[in-house]
């Protein structure tokens, strides 16, 4: 082996070969890092530099592959999640139809037993009859001088009962109103003894019982009065109520009667003795709503404190508290089944929940108040500037059926871009690239034949 030959420069030692080189710079960051870094140093700083070497050359291996797979964009693209046709899609509700005749804000309303009919009452100072499948305006009843605050049909679907304010010699006055159904003729006023009129305050609520034979009314006057239906006379008043009453409501079996206060209770009474069984005090705010299941086990009430709560109503133990509601909950409903809780509050937003689990299903535009038609497929509100929506039961993968304006879910009346924009919220649930299954085809087949129809008689 040859023998290398070694010089020094700068007091340390290299091969000839380098020190005979030009490059002076490299001699100099040489004895540069001799005097700063020596021994295990050195051999540190450049297994570390190996690491990165070898970490560099992973990333830029890593990059090709990746650029050679997906080409670069600068806005994901996400694609529409596909619904398989074995899927079990979840039932949902739409508004099927907006009733936009009121003049002012609608208060309460009541389907009649056999599904056919809605009534409303307002601050129009109107109680109103419509067809609830068709949404037509039937009739009118007159004679309130300012507004409706409540409505209540008979079992027997033949009487209609309004809590008004009416005006008598310069005095506003709170009555209690019947109509007869079938021949729309005024029946009689709801006299508190002698007086001229049926409670000394706002008549809030008014609820009859199972059979028909009675009337229970809320009020302002911080009492519940119960009247016989046919002779229209006080039978009692109920005064344990240190606050307005805000809601009554009687139990499908007829014997407790449930009430709500702005004394942030709930009573509940025996029918037959009208005796107080026990009262209930967990809400934090004024009880604006009270419901009973149809079994008559569960009781359901809403308040001003945003919560939701779930009582034994044999017992009075409080089973649940549900919240999600922001403002007060102003109403709730209870579907026939059982199944279905809705709530309404004064944010403007309706809320349905799954009974069984607690569970919240969907959240709905909407307002106060709710009601469920007989067969719990139709629900219907309040809406924004006086409407009143109706919504329906639907499921993704049922087909759509029924005149051009029912399958696409507006009124017969409506105008142009109405039926665009409801054509086009179709359009985005049934379209092939969004729902792959057999059902939405057809559907979506209907959809297009409706909107063509819609078209066709625009031109």
């Amino acid at each position: 082996m040859a023998k290398v030959q070694v010089a020094e420069y700068k007091g340390y030692k290299f091969p000839s070969k380098i020190i005979d080189s030009p490059s002076v710079n490299l001699l100099e960051g040489i004895c540069y890092s001799k005097k700063t870094l020596s021994g295990d140093d050195l051999s540190q700083k450049f297994a570390v530099l190996e690491i990165q070497d070898k970490l560099q050359a992973l990333k830029a291996k890593f990059k090709k592959k990746s650029e050679f797979a997906t080409p670069k964009a600068s806005i994901p693209n996400i694609e529409p999640e596909k619904i398989s046709p074995t899927t079990q899609l979840p039932e949902t509700w739409r508004c099927v139809r907006t009733l936009k005749s009121q003049l002012g804000a609608v208060n309460a309303i009541a389907i009649s037993p056999d599904g056919t009919t809605l009534i409303s009452g307002s601050d129009d100072r109107q109680v109103n009859l419509w067809n609830l499948k068709t949404g037509k305006w039937l009739y009118t009843f007159s004679g309130q001088a300012e507004a409706v605050l409540s409505v209540a049909i008979s079992p027997d679907g033949q009487q209609i009962a309004s809590g008004n304010v009416d005006v008598y010699d310069g005095l506003r006055l709170r009555k209690i109103s019947s109509w007869q159904m079938d021949t729309k003729k005024f029946i009689q006023t709801f006299f508190y003894l002698n007086s001229a009129y049926s409670h000394n305050g706002f008549v809030n609520s008014v609820a009859y019982s199972p059979d028909g034979a009675i009337l229970a009314s809320g009020a302002a006057d911080n009492t519940i009065r119960i009247w016989g239906r046919y002779t229209g006379r006080v039978k009692r008043t109920l005064n344990e109520h240190s606050d307005a009453v805000l809601s009554v409501t009687i139990s499908p079996d007829g014997k407790i009667l449930a009430s709500g206060s702005a004394d942030k209770t709930i009573r509940v009474w025996d029918v037959k003795t009208w005796q107080q069984r026990y009262i209930l005090s967990e809400h934090l705010g004024a009880v604006n709503t009270v419901a009973i299941s149809f079994n008559s086990q569960t009781l359901i009430s809403g308040s001003t404190d945003t919560t939701i709560k779930l009582w034994n109503l044999q017992t009075g133990e409080l089973l649940s508290t549900l919240t999600g509601h922001s403002t007060a909950v102003l109403s709730v409903a209870i579907s026939p089944d059982g199944k279905t809780l809705a709530s309404a509050s004064r944010d403007g937003t309706i809320k349905l929940w799954k009974l069984c689990t607690r569970e919240l299903l969907q959240n709905l535009s909407g307002c106060n108040p709710v009601a469920f038609s007989p067969d719990g497929k139709t629900l219907v509100s309040g809406g924004n500037g006086g409407s009143i929506k109706i919504w329906s039961q639907f499921t993704l993968d049922s087909g759509l059926s029924g005149e051009w304006w029912e399958v696409l879910g507006v009124n017969q009346s409506d105008r142009l871009n109405v039926v665009k924009l409801a054509y086009r919220r179709l359009a985005r649930l049934y379209h092939p690239d969004v729902n792959s299954s057999t059902i939405a085809k057809a559907s979506m087949q209907a959809i297009n034949r409706a909107y063509k129809e819609f078209q066709q008689q625009v031109i």
